[in-house]
């Protein structure tokens, strides 16, 4: 999919400036919501998560909207856009029902305060969860965290060899 971007990628140094603003959020808040889930074992109620039920997603959409717009291209853009509204939404309500499931009593109270996508200006719900760098590393969202610079990188060169 990198390479299917790079090649129908157009981008501007403009483009790339504003898709980084777009991006650089997204993958703040991913590292952030990365810091707070404890997968399938604890239910992860504060920072991010006491404003949006997903903000792993929400993020994710800002990052992956942002390397879209950076890459100048409008197929790309309606492609991302495309992915999200088809599959997200789904995705969304079965993890939504595992975790109901999983943590009945903790669930209710939450989704009850807390947005199941957009986020809540103020914080809401249980918010149990702490910020921790070891589950960041071991989410693993340090891999994301590189790959960005690394694809900004790429579209930056991309730009230079369309001149």
């Amino acid at each position: 999919m990198g390479l299917l971007v790079l090649a129908l990628a157009r981008p501007t140094m403009d483009a790339i400036l504003i898709g980084l603003a777009l991006a650089l959020p997204g993958e703040a808040l991913r590292l952030w919501a990365s810091g707070h889930i404890d997968k399938t074992r604890v239910l992860a109620t504060g920072g991010p998560y006491a404003h949006t039920r997903n903000p792993l997603y929400l993020g994710s959409l800002a990052l992956t909207l942002g390397v879209a717009v950076a890459a100048g291209s409008l197929w790309i853009l309606l492609a991302v856009a495309a992915y999200y509204v088809a599959f997200y939404p789904a995705v969304m309500q079965e993890e939504a029902r595992f975790l109901r499931r999983k943590f009945p009593d903790e669930y209710g109270a939450w989704a009850w305060h807390v947005p199941l996508f957009w986020p809540r200006v103020t914080p809401a719900g249980p918010r149990a969860s702490r910020f921790e760098w070891g589950r960041v590393r071991a989410n693993r969202e340090w891999r994301t965290a590189a790959a960005l610079p690394l694809l900004v990188a790429l579209l930056y060169v991309r730009r230079a060899w369309l001149g």
